[in-house]
């Protein structure tokens, strides 16, 4: 007998585009654990038999007081009783089915009546995760946990049985679950977002509904009596298989504040978590909100309304069209139409105006594009490590292969002259220059001169944050992740030349909680894109345009 189950907004939309990599960051009491990774869990253990997955948490103590209890609470709501569909702990009755690979110990597993198991795998227990093959991974409280650890010890146990469960999209699948974290250590799942590719989630959520669509028509016909049409069946079975190809490439990325989960919460529990929380975990830990601005960092003038979204959704859902009503060879496709055609604040008729950072590590463009008294910082690139100034060049091209007006206005000083640590034996203005012309772009170079006084720096872009000069900067949130994060991360410093931005980190080795690309290499790139743009506008060669759809 089936009953109705209740799940919220983020819940439902997590089970139903059901990506082999899952990354949800939700505040408090968003029920993350009850009924987003209690149905992963399930799913994995239900629809891949025999299989061995992993339940990481921060702590053993963690995992007992608030992951199992949360998993097992909603197991046994929806009809799973523990001693009969699974024990914990120990070695399965003799009813239950074997796992294909036997866990050397049942002490810290769960097992399933058709074999199927999950260990739990504690950050504070050395070796939990030795020697064990994992077809799937829940990692809970992902911003207590120690990443060298996940990536050392866990991440390479992911491998599955490809020739058991090959077939299947939660094969190998990733579920990431965390509130926002307050701490650079512990951001490290925050990554993920860029790897969403947010066209393959719109054709999931099409063929989600269009087999929905097909189930009724089938249900109708059933409940009429009449013949299901083999057509219908066909087109069913066929759907289906594109829906499971393009979850088993799919990462979904999420934030949500507690406030999602209002109707079961009240209004009491946010205003009481408002009183007893400190403004800081509030903020992260209930609107699940990303750490802005501090008060005494570089551009402490930047706020989020600095920030937009401008996708040109027309584009968007053509491609989305297309790719519904072609097969599963279409899929690679969708990637390489994700260009400048699918930015609504581009003006294909203007030039595009850059600044550049030079690094013997990494290499970045900063693109922007005057409107009115707006300079909208369409879109930043880098490139690392052995990649140089010709790929990052290539990267920008390729971005903008189908913009009209092969105009760059590119801005530069002195450091772009007479050194060349990362590409030739030619300077960087010279190597730029070229990588433009030849792939056939017009550029008009603007020399600045030497670079600016950080104390003047300063000044001139937070009085252009706070609309005080004639360009206000602004930022397209998709297109300028990475970048974003580094401008509030950009700290300053005082010493014996005066007031500096800090620059101390971008000399040290990278880590993954330490990314290159969060440091200021890219913001020194901006710093010139907006002096250029604010001290040197090329009238002649930008034309007075104004840009719509931008929010």
């Amino acid at each position: 007998m089936s009953k109705e189950v209740y799940f919220n907004k983020p819940q439902r939309l997590t089970q139903l585009i059901g990506a082999n990599i899952s990354v949800i960051v939700a505040g408090r009491r968003t029920g993350k654990t009850d009924s987003i990774a209690a149905p992963f869990v399930l799913r994995n253990m239900q629809r891949m038999p025999g299989s061995t997955g992993g339940i990481v948490v921060p702590t053993f103590k963690h995992g007992l007081t608030n992951t199992l209890p949360g998993l097992l609470a909603a197991w046994k709501r929806w009809g799973y009783i523990r001693g009969i569909h699974y024990v914990i702990g120990r070695k399965p009755p003799k009813t239950f089915a074997k796992p294909i690979i036997e866990p050397a110990e049942y002490e810290h597993v769960i097992t399933f009546y058709n074999g199927s198991c999950a260990v739990i795998i504690s950050q504070d227990r050395p070796g939990s995760s030795n020697s064990l093959t994992l077809s799937w991974l829940l990692v809970d409280e992902a911003k207590f946990i120690d990443y060298n650890k996940l990536k050392d010890e866990t991440l390479p146990a992911n491998g599955g049985i490809k020739s058991y469960f090959g077939k299947h999209s939660c094969n190998h699948s990733i579920m990431i679950l965390s509130d926002m974290p307050q701490t650079q250590k512990g951001s490290w799942f925050l990554h993920y977002k860029d790897k969403m590719d947010s066209e393959v989630i719109a054709a999931i959520e099409g063929l989600v509904y269009d087999i929905w669509r097909l189930k009724e028509r089938i249900k109708s016909f059933k409940e009429s009596g009449e013949a299901i049409p083999k057509q219908l069946l066909y087109t069913l079975k066929h759907k289906d298989r594109q829906l499971n190809q393009l979850r088993s490439i799919a990462t979904y990325y999420k934030e949500y504040s507690s406030i999602e989960n209002l109707q079961l919460l009240g209004e009491n529990y946010i205003r009481q978590m408002k009183r007893d929380l400190t403004p800081l975990t509030f903020q992260t830990s209930i609107l699940c909100q990303r750490i802005g601005i501090a008060k005494d960092g570089f551009y402490s003038s930047m706020r989020e309304g600095h920030k937009y979204d401008a996708s040109d959704m027309e584009y968007l859902d053509n491609v989305a069209q297309s790719f519904y009503d072609n097969d599963d060879s279409h899929i690679s496709a969708i990637g390489a139409q994700m260009d400048s055609r699918a930015d609504k604040d581009t003006d294909p008729n203007a030039p595009i105006c850059i600044g550049m950072d030079y690094n013997a590590n990494i290499n970045w463009i900063v693109a922007g594009q005057p409107s009115g008294r707006r300079l909208n910082v369409i879109k930043s690139f880098y490139v690392k490590f052995e990649r140089k100034i010709p790929a990052l060049v290539e990267e920008f091209c390729s971005y903008y292969a189908f913009h009209k007006n092969k105009t760059v206005i590119f801005y530069y000083d002195t450091t772009a002259l007479g050194s060349n640590y990362a590409v030739n034996e030619q300077d960087f203005r010279w190597v730029i220059i070229h990588e433009f012309e030849r792939r056939g772009w017009e550029v008009v170079d603007v020399y600045l001169g030497n670079p600016m006084r950080h104390d003047e720096k300063y000044l001139l872009i937070n009085q252009g944050f706070a609309g005080k000069q004639r360009l206000m900067p602004f930022f397209n949130r998709q297109n300028n992740d990475d970048l974003i994060l580094a401008i509030q991360a950009a700290g300053v410093t005082r010493g014996r030349n005066g007031f500096r931005k800090d620059k101390g980190g971008e000399k040290l080795a990278e880590s993954e909680e330490d990314l290159l690309e969060h440091r200021t290499d890219g913001t020194d790139a901006f710093d010139t894109l907006y002096i250029g743009a604010e001290k040197f506008p090329q009238t002649n060669h930008s034309p007075s345009y104004s840009v719509s759809g931008v929010s």
